[in-house]
């Protein structure tokens, strides 16, 4: 029986760090930049005003309230004004040129809001209200490392920059195939038997909520000719593929029988729920193996292939929040085995409580769960109170 850290070590051995794209910021978002992002430009590009107001010299508020005329008209998107002459005021937008010789922006609220001539009854101190030349960026400078994840403000800055397209880490392609002769989709008619197909779709979306691509082959039935012509068939372009259901020790056992001796090798591993496991390579391209009831595969998917997927796309965050929490109520786990049991975190309290049963098909108390304790090998009973390591899933 192999260890957790044993199994993750060859699930992370099969997937190699994915090349780079260059994607439209649009497209962006979530991505992790392939290397640095270089300013081209000066952040501000020149001198402005961060307030609606008046463009003034110093020595022209000397002495306050004073009326000074108005030279000029600058609303944001002007060419550069003329220099400010002294003894004048320069009526100013936010974002707008400052022209030179400006000391000091005087917000509207402090004058009368004058048009032709404006009367200055307050006045902050020079500097104040004006964004100066590259105060932000200089150009030449790294703004992003490579590494960083682009979010809203990422994105935003680069745009700031003129910059309309980014190098970042190619999305993962993953195939997903839920095996089953008994699956039906969503929205189909149940027969005797049968089961409505869940695992897809919950994996599916977990590849996407970490930037990957991910692509269905349903419903592939319980023959092994069958499954490996759809496999093959379906391996072009795709970096890794997740199978659910077929490994156990059961008589129809469909990816098992088809991949044992093509590249594959199941094993069991030492944790619950989730202890049937495979992975190797089938046509040169990696295959991970994961139970089919839906919480030993979300289990699985959380355990073993999200790390090593964030990892390929360059994430320097690869893991779940993790912390040592005490225990609201006890809990038994069975020796030898880690357990990993939904839970719900009381971040008033500072304290977890397991969410439902250790059972692998309890798939609507993991829709409750916000949190996974993970409880080690060795410890059969927590009390209320103990600490235990949590997986915070929100």
């Amino acid at each position: 029986m192999r260890t957790v850290e044993e199994h993750r070590r060859i699930v992370d051995a099969l997937l190699p760090d994915l090349g780079a794209a260059r994607l439209p910021l649009a497209n962006a978002q979530g991505r992790v930049l392939a290397g640095d992002l270089v300013a081209p430009i000066d952040l501000p590009p020149f001198d402005n005003s961060a307030m609606d107001g008046y463009a003034l010299r110093a020595a022209d508020l000397a002495t306050l309230p004073v009326t000074l005329p108005v030279s000029v008209d600058i609303p944001a998107g002007s060419v550069s004004p003329e220099p400010l002459a002294p003894g004048t005021a320069a009526r100013i937008m936010t974002g707008a040129p400052t022209p030179d010789g400006t000391e000091v922006i005087v917000p509207v609220e402090l004058t009368d809001a004058g048009v032709r001539e404006v009367t200055i009854r307050s006045a902050p101190q020079p500097g104040v209200h004006i964004r100066r030349h590259g105060e932000d960026v200089r150009s030449g400078g790294v703004v992003l490392r490579a590494g960083t994840t682009l979010g809203p403000t990422q994105l935003a800055v680069a745009a700031a920059l003129g910059v309309a397209e980014v190098d970042v880490v190619r999305a993962a392609e993953v195939l997903i195939l839920s095996t089953g002769s008994e699956l039906v989709a969503p929205g189909g008619t149940l027969g005797p038997g049968q089961i409505f197909e869940s695992n897809a779709v919950m994996l599916a979306a977990a590849v996407r909520a970490i930037g990957g691509h991910a692509r269905v082959l349903q419903f592939v039935p319980d023959d092994a000719a069958q499954f490996t012509a759809a496999l093959t068939a379906a391996l072009d372009g795709v970096d890794v593929v997740v199978t659910t259901g077929g490994v156990s020790a059961g008589a129809y056992e469909v990816v098992k029988d088809a991949l044992t001796g093509q590249g594959v090798e199941f094993a069991k591993v030492s944790m619950q729920p989730g202890g049937p496991q495979g992975a190797g390579r089938f046509a040169g391209v990696p295959v991970v193996t994961f139970p089919g009831n839906p919480v030993s595969a979300f289990v699985s998917f959380e355990v073993f292939l999200r790390p090593v997927l964030l990892r390929a796309m360059g994430s320097a965050v690869q893991t779940r929040t993790v912390s040592r929490v005490p225990l609201a109520e006890a809990v038994d786990s069975p020796a030898g085995r880690r357990q990993f049991r939904r839970a719900v975190f009381d971040r008033a309290a500072h304290t977890v409580k397991p969410w439902g049963g250790p059972g692998s098909h309890l798939l609507s108390w993991l829709a409750g769960a916000d949190s996974m304790l993970v409880i080690a090998e060795n410890e059969t009973r927590l009390e209320p109170g103990d600490p235990v390591e949590v997986w915070l899933l929100e």
